[in-house]
């Protein structure tokens, strides 16, 4: 009897110090978490071990690490909720970020000692709808947390599709519609941020709110582009056209950028094509990357005959859309397009590809990198929006000269869009001027390396701030500053609208504290 008496004692000491030890890990003393976290529904959902934090401390850049207490890989939107609210009436509020796909480049789906919230765990749990009504047309309900490629698959089964991208297609809904979503349909379509009827909406403060242009407006504009700032988006209704079957995709080289430059703002001023993007193309880099291998080694035998007289070439890719009714009529149209156009004589390349192979071509091109290690390295990418009246000094000083200077690699994007496809109410920040510029410097570094580019890009950034006049400022895409100074500058007239919001929506500064805006670095 004793024996047992001992043994059950044992067992009843040996458990309670198991759950001590667990209490001891979320206790207040060490860690920024309140033990009664493990009282809440969801903490069966809930994980402290190394492995969950490690993995949610950083995101594609590579570069910024901060670990979080916890991650919460939700069940339902219920729990995401009950997450915010925890915190929200929690006499110490900690902080909360929805984490999409990762694909950040400066920690800004991290929380350091707060929760990340991994929303790929609610993938299959809701079904993508799509929709039609009269005074709407084609419509698609999808979850803040679904992928644009499952976007893209759910619709085309119905011969639709959405109108604007982004260039690569695995990131969340949520993720982009915070920034704002470019491509090179943004000329005709707008950003993805146009594209959106309505939102549901997790406040900082757990509230639930379905918002629109005509509905809860002031949350409405202000999340799209507002960089998760005021709440998690966990469902949009999209705005869909009818698909086309398939594409022709022309790329045409250029040895002068005021020509490129003078082609692009052509073409996007009249209708006729569905997409337009440009880039550098430079002498000590392939033609192809891991953007795309568009160029077959004829061809690019052929460009390098270019390189020869110049070490820095431009490239104008563009893309008309068409379908077994307009199959007969496309390459006459296209023709039409861009007979006046200044390309090289004889450098023009073209291919005929489904809608969904052009779409995807990133991800169709992933694995090389990822087998020679790229996908790995740190991305201290660089992306700007340039106005048409500094984008030549912008070609002189940066692509001439920065960028051939530190022979840096990786694709660099600059294309043109038009600043009334973008609606003045939302959170995303545009230069003033009609016509600007989308450059993106997408370079890759090793696991050191991103400190050198880092110091190219600030010598880029500084001369985009030399004689910043009012209406000609260059402005961050997906920015990333560290003090809150140098937000109040990149906001200019929008920071109050956008710091009273903050105030409204999440008083106390819960959501997204990666993007170091209202908790910043110094």
């Amino acid at each position: 009897m004793a024996k047992l008496v001992s043994s059950s004692l044992f067992i009843f000491l040996y458990i309670i110090s198991r759950f001590m030890s667990i209490l001891g890990k979320l206790n207040p003393w060490n860690s920024s978490l309140p033990y009664e976290i493990l009282s809440v529904e969801f903490a069966g959902r809930f994980r402290i071990d190394s492995w969950a934090t490690t993995a949610a401390s950083t995101d594609f850049g590579g570069i910024v690490h901060e670990t979080p207490a916890g991650v919460l890989y939700p069940s339902s939107i219920d729990d995401i909720i009950n997450l915010v609210r925890f915190s929200y009436n929690s006499p110490y509020p900690f902080p909360v970020a929805a984490r999409g796909h990762g694909h950040s480049v400066r920690g800004q789906a991290t929380a350091k000692d707060g929760v990340v919230v991994e929303m790929g765990a609610l993938r299959g749990e809701g079904k993508i709808r799509v929709s039609w009504s009269e005074s709407l047309g084609y419509f698609a309900d999808v979850g803040g947390h679904d992928l644009w490629v499952d976007v893209l698959h759910a619709c085309h089964a119905h011969g639709v599709s959405p109108a604007s991208w982004t260039d690569y297609l695995h990131l969340t809904v949520g993720g982009t519609l915070s920034n704002a979503g470019i491509s090179g349909q943004m000329f005709r379509y707008g950003p993805q941020i146009s594209n959106v009827l309505e939102l549901d909406i997790i406040t900082g403060k757990g509230e639930f709110i379905t918002c629109s242009k005509d509905m809860n407006s002031e949350l409405f504009f202000g999340v799209l582009g507002g960089l998760g700032q005021f709440g998690i988006i966990t469902r949009a209704r999209i705005v869909l056209e009818k698909a086309p079957t398939r594409v022709k995709w022309v790329r045409m080289l250029y040895d002068d950028f005021s020509k490129f430059t003078r082609d692009q703002e052509h073409l996007i001023s009249i209708h006729g094509l569905n997409y337009l993007e440009g880039f550098l193309m430079m002498n000590h880099t392939s033609p192809n990357n891991w953007r795309s291998s568009f160029f077959s080694l004829s061809d690019q035998s052929k460009i390098a005959s270019l390189f020869t007289q110049h070490g820095l070439l431009y490239c104008l890719e563009v893309v008309k859309h068409y379908d077994d009714r307009t199959g007969s009529t496309v390459d006459q149209e296209l023709k039409d397009l861009l007979k006046d156009l200044s390309f090289v004589p004889g450098m023009t390349f073209k291919k005929d590809a489904s809608y969904f192979e052009f779409l995807n071509r990133v991800r169709g091109e992933e694995l090389e990198p990822q087998e020679n290690g790229l996908w790995e390295a740190t991305h201290p990418w660089l992306n700007l929006f340039v106005p048409k009246s500094r984008i030549l000094d912008f070609n002189s000083a940066v692509f001439q000269n920065i960028i051939l200077k530190h022979k840096t690699s990786g694709p660099m994007l600059v294309y043109p869009t038009i600043r009334k496809m973008w609606d003045e109410k939302m959170s995303a920040v545009i230069p003033e001027e009609d016509t600007f510029y989308c450059v993106g410097l997408l370079y890759s570094g090793g696991m050191n390396g991103w400190k050198d580019l880092d110091e190219v890009n600030e010598e880029i950034l500084r001369f985009c701030d030399k004689d910043d006049e009012e209406g000609s400022k260059i402005k961050q895409y997906l920015p990333h500053y560290r003090s809150r100074e140098d937000w109040m500058k990149h906001f200019g007239k929008k920071w109050n609208t956008f710091q009273e919001n903050k105030a409204k929506f999440d008083p106390k500064m819960i959501l997204s504290p990666g993007q170091t805006i209202f908790n910043s670095l110094y």
